[in-house]
């Protein structure tokens, strides 16, 4: 399967899945120029943007080994940025930076690491 997101005013609004084979070309690979007509002839949709996702791309890293794709798996709410060809989440709260390398948000202050659980207190910018 492969995963697509439909994107408005560079907004992902729906990510949706399709079967391998429908992104073959006459070789035999996979192409995501097929995946992205074929949704746009199936939607009846010619001047929507689609772009291929994976569910395996988190932080600019494939979770198997394989090649990342667009630096994160695209959900509902995420922003797709052009310039980093990237999908990027939601911002969780205002305080957090975007990690250029990862296009994920991290809080000012690290997480603490002695096994205890944590919440971000965004008042006092700090995990307690």
């Amino acid at each position: 399967m492969a995963s697509f997101a439909k994107i408005e005013n560079n907004i992902v609004i729906t990510v949706v899945s399709v079967v391998s084979d429908v992104l073959k070309d006459s070789n035999g690979m996979e192409q995501e120029s097929i995946g992205i007509q074929f949704l746009k002839t199936l939607y009846n949709e010619p001047n929507a943007i689609w772009k291929q996702t994976s569910y395996n791309t988190v932080g600019g890293m494939h979770l198997l080994g394989g090649i990342p794709l667009r630096k994160n798996h695209a959900g509902i709410g995420y922003t797709y940025d052009e310039n980093r060809d990237a999908f990027i989440p939601p911002k969780p709260f205002n305080s957090w930076i975007l990690n250029e390398s990862t296009c994920l948000w991290e809080a000012p202050v690290v997480y603490p690491i002695n096994g205890g659980k944590y919440i971000w207190n965004e008042q006092i910018k700090n995990w307690e």
